[in-house]
This record gives structure tokens, sequence and C-alpha cells, in this order.
């Protein structure tokens, strides 16, 4: 004896990509003939003997993509039924076939299409029209599934072309910064006195290399723009000649020491994304130093699977609130009574480290500085 309301599920098959249909009929032997009538391995059945258990039903299941409803039932009748479903927006859209023995005529067929139905089914049911109907729903079932899919994919697509135009301004900012304190430089020192020829060549020199540095950049920032994060080449990369091209191109005022361990690892991965970790990083030690004789430390240590990369400094360190809003987007964290940043250079550094399966990390304290740990895959 069926109960009044049930749920049929095939044996062994992923509940999620099947097409669920709710099956009401205030006669349980009328369910079990439609039942067996649609069967199919990529199907589930819920069915419901009563117009209330058949909204219940509806609400408590969020991926019906077909009701068969019958019409004459008692208390409440199948068109109002489909009134109510198509009231509520979270359920206006399930598609519905009205089946009923009665009369033919265009008044009733009308009336069930101005509640809500989209076809009409009379008994007694012809069975290859019946199941041909219901093939056509299922396919349109599994083309808005695939649209669902496709919307979430272009929303997150969204999102990281949203996180990546911020990276590209933020990562071209710094050494363009430096390039122009360099300039200024130069126009200083001429103002005072006539700039020496080894000075002058020594200052192209610095010029020249920005430039390459900053067309390097741009091809690579371009090369990754057009490729998807699957394409995305990876590639063999001295970690210690990027730091140091990275640091140099930083153009750290003369008080600050940028000091990196020797033997650097060389990994195979995506040079472009821990490039801007480090960027990110060694430009925040080099912008909040606040002591005379500023020291930047790099290092590493090997962890199986991942390397260890620590970055330490003799800055002025945070205060614990500082650390809670570490890698918040757009908190402000000061770092100084006279500089602030909006946090979002640093809550990209933690999901580019995320990517790869790593954590970063901060061990700081006001006035002792700030080593910031992350993990890179080898």
């Amino acid at each position: 004896m069926l109960t009044s309301t049930s749920i049929a599920y095939p044996a062994s098959t992923d509940k999620s990509t099947l097409f669920t249909i709710l099956l009401v009929d205030d006669r349980e032997e009328n369910l079990i003939v439609l039942e067996e009538l649609l069967a199919d391995d990529n199907r589930q059945f819920i069915k419901a003997t009563s117009g209330n258990e058949a909204l219940k039903c509806v609400l408590k299941n969020d991926r019906i993509g077909l009701i068969m409803l019958d019409v004459q039932m008692p208390h409440m009748d199948g068109f109002e039924v489909a009134r109510l479903l198509k009231a509520n927006p979270k359920t206006r859209d399930i598609s519905i076939i009205f089946v009923t023995a009665i009369s033919k005529e265009e008044q009733y067929v009308l009336k069930g299409f101005e509640e809500g139905a989209v076809d009409y089914l009379a008994k007694p049911l012809d069975e290859n029209v019946t199941r041909a109907k219901v093939r056509v729903f299922e396919q349109l079932w599994t083309y808005q599934q695939a649209l669902r899919r496709t919307a979430g994919d272009l929303e997150s697509i969204n999102k990281q072309l949203e996180r990546f135009v911020y990276m590209v301004a933020h990562d071209l900012k710094s050494p363009l910064t430096g390039l122009i304190t360099l300039l200024w430089m130069v126009e200083y020192t001429n103002e005072s006195r006539p700039i020496r020829q080894d000075e002058l060549a020594e200052y192209l020199g610095e010029f020249k290399a920005a430039g390459y540095h900053l067309s390097s950049m741009i091809s690579s920032i371009l090369e990754y723009s057009r490729q998807s994060i699957e394409q995305q080449r990876s590639e063999k990369v001295d970690v210690g000649e990027l730091l140091a091209q990275t640091a140099h191109l930083l153009f750290p005022p003369r008080h600050i020491q940028i000091r990196i361990a020797e033997s650097m690892p060389v990994l195979f991965t995506k040079k472009l994304k821990l490039q801007q970790v480090f960027q990110n990083l060694l430009s925040n030690a080099i912008k909040y130093n606040d002591k005379p004789k500023g020291l930047i430390e790099v290092s590493y240590r090997d962890k199986g699977n991942f390397v260890e990369f620590s970055i330490r400094d003799n800055g002025p360190g945070m205060t614990d609130d500082q650390q809670t809003k570490l890698f918040q987007l757009f908190q402000a964290n000061g770092h100084s009574q006279h500089e602030s940043s909006t946090g979002v250079g640093l809550n990209i550094i933690k999901v580019l480290v995320e990517e790869q399966g790593g954590s970063i990390r901060v061990n700081t304290a006001p006035g002792a500085g700030s080593t910031v740990s992350f993990d890179w895959r080898k």
C-alpha cells in the first residue's frame, strides 16, 4: 500500500542529475500506472494524492522539473494548485502538464493554460503521446540546468576579471611609481648641480631596466588574459632571479636593504602569479617601513609538496586589530599614522596562495616588525 506521499529513486544513480517528476492524483492506482508508464533510469518520481501534499512536496524539493497534475481532486483541484504554484516566485517556472478526464472542450483546455499549464493530456492516456511529451519537457529541463550552470560560470568569470583588473593596475603601479621617483631624483639633482656622466649613465641604465621590466609584465599579463585558468602556462622559475629582479625594479629607498637567501629553489609554476605575490608583499614591506635603516629578509623552507616563503621586515609591526582586518576585502589597514591600505591587494594575495592549495600567515607585534609566510606548491 502506498503512503500518501512517496519518492521512488532508481538504484545506483546520482540523484542530483535525475529528472524529477511530481505525480499528483487522488487515486493511488493511477499514480502507480503513470510511474510505470514513464519509468526511466534518468528519472525519479515523487507522488502525492492531494493538492495540499503536492504543494508541500514542491516546497521541500527544489529540483522538480515537471508536474503531472490531475485536475479533478477533492478539497483542492488541479487548477487551484497550479494557480498557487505560479503565484510563488520559487515555483512559478516549473512545467505543469494537466492530466484530466473532464470535458475536452476548448473552454476547459484554455482554463488550464490560463492557470499556468504548459500542456494538456486527456484520459485515457495515449502511452506513446504521453512518453513523447514528457521526453520533450525532460530535454527542456536539461537545457535549463545547463544554462543555470553557464550563468554561474559567467558570474565566477566576472569576479575573476574584477580581481584581474585590480591586479594589473596594482602590479603595474609599483614599478611605475619607482620610475617616477627616479626621474624626480634626476630632476632634483640637476637643479642643484650638473649631473656627472657616470651618474647619468647609471640613471639611464635604471630607466632601461624599468622599461624592459614593465614591457615584460605587460606581455605576460596580455598572455594571461587570453587564457583560461586551465590553459595558463607553467614554466621553470628560478625564484632567486625572480626575487632579485622584482626587488630591484621596486626601487627601494637607499635606507632600506633587501636580503634574499642564497640557493632559492627552482619551481615549475605560473611565474606571473608568484611574481604578483612577491611584488605585493615586498612593496608593502618597503612602503610601511618606518626605521632609519630598514631591513627586509626573504627566506624559504622546504615542506615536501610545498615551499614556505617568508618575508620578514623590521617595520612598525601591527596590532591585533590590524591583523584581524589584514586579509578582509576593502578593510582599512593602517600601518602608520600617515599611510593606509584598502586591503584589496592583500586579499588577492590570499586568493592566489589558496589557489595553490596553500595558506598565508602573519607573525607580528607592534614595534617588532612583521613576518609574512605563505606556502607555494612545487
